[in-house]
């Protein structure tokens, strides 16, 4: 009994305490409106003006000529990759197109044999060969969860 009295004590100071600060929460909207009154920074003007940078910006990208820019690269003596490409290629250095033409013919051949696997066969298999029977222990803890529920 004297733990609740002291316990009732002690979450009544507790709402005494926090109740008036709860009705002192500021309005931040008035608040807001005086600091723009004090010619603060107006953070809603900038966010617009921000967003029509963005969206000028995401047209422009839209409209940036890649080709063109290598091209322009080029002519001013920049790394010409293609021309370096050419000349790996001539001393008989790795040729990456063709390793990725072959990946991606392994990859076409490889995603037609998955479509051929019979599955259920393979588990036959694997459960004939004394392979770990999931389905029995999946059992086994089904009936120990029905057993430890009861």
């Amino acid at each position: 009994m004297k733990r609740f009295a002291i316990a009732l004590t002690a979450l009544t100071i507790a709402s005494v305490a926090i109740a008036p600060a709860s009705y002192a929460a500021p309005n931040f909207d008035e608040l807001r409106q005086e600091n723009l009154d004090k010619d603060a920074v107006d953070f809603d003007q900038l966010r617009r003006e921000n967003l029509d940078k963005d969206a000028v910006v995401e047209i422009q990208v839209k409209g940036i000529d890649f080709d063109q820019l290598r091209r322009e690269n080029l002519d001013k003596d920049a790394v010409d990759f293609d021309q370096l490409r050419r000349e790996n290629l001539d001393k008989d250095a790795v040729d990456f197109d063709q390793l990725r033409r072959e990946n991606l013919d392994k990859d076409a051949v490889v995603e037609l044999q998955v479509k051929g696997v019979d599955f259920d066969q393979l588990r036959r298999e694997n459960l004939d060969k004394d392979a770990v029977n999931f389905d029995q222990l999946r059992r086994e803890n089904l009936d120990k969860d029905a057993i430890a529920s009861h």
